[in-house]
């Protein structure tokens, strides 16, 4: 029996493209196509894929490092966070962790005592205020996340590198546009029924 390619179904057809607009939104309910042209629709559900594709792309990627490292995506976020701190020279303290996570102090502290007894952080006293602490990734740690998960994502670089400037310029836009658009605000959701 042949093995199918990544992205493809057993047999080599092709998966369906689950963002295709007729298929998602056949009625119109959720997009109104009248004015857009059916091989502009065709093209914005290719555009669709791709975006999906991405996103299974990164959820396998993130689920591989988790596995790896055997942590949640909270540790990973936080000891990514660490990395980049550390990079800029800059210090991370409890509070600091607690406001990139969007977490309480309470969840900053469980955390926090979990990456230690795992042996990837360090708590240390902070230079200037000595009521606070500072949090440092330890070395071992440091490199695994590098080695794995930070090198599959430096990939990313060479696809953009790939692209001319003025494409990279159509792409940030299209994808802030993106961000905008699916952002929840405050039209929030329809109450739940009981």
């Amino acid at each position: 029996m042949r093995e199918s390619m990544p992205g493809r179904e057993p047999g080599g057809a092709a998966p369906p493209n689950l963002y295709d607009i007729d298929s998602a939104d056949p009625d119109g309910r959720l997009v109104d196509r009248g004015g857009v042209d059916p091989a502009e629709a065709q093209q914005i559900s290719m555009l669709m894929g791709a975006l999906g594709r991405l996103r299974d792309a990164e959820r396998e990627l993130s689920e591989a490092s988790l596995k790896y490292m055997k942590l949640n995506e909270t540790d990973m976020r936080a000891l990514h966070f660490l990395i980049v701190t550390g990079n800029r020279g800059e210090l991370a303290t409890p509070g600091t962790i607690a406001a990139h996570l969007k977490i309480s102090s309470a969840s900053t502290t469980k955390l926090l005592d979990r990456l230690e007894r795992g042996g990837h952080i360090v708590r240390g006293a902070h230079p200037t205020d000595r009521r606070a602490l500072t949090i440092t990734i330890t070395p071992e740690t440091h490199e695994a996340a590098m080695n794995t998960v930070g090198k599959q994502h430096a990939k990313r670089f060479h696809a953009a590198a790939r692209l001319t400037p003025a494409e990279r310029d159509v792409v940030i836009r299209f994808l802030d546009d993106m961000a905008a658009e699916i952002a929840i605000g405050s039209e929030g959701w329809p109450e739940q029924p009981e």
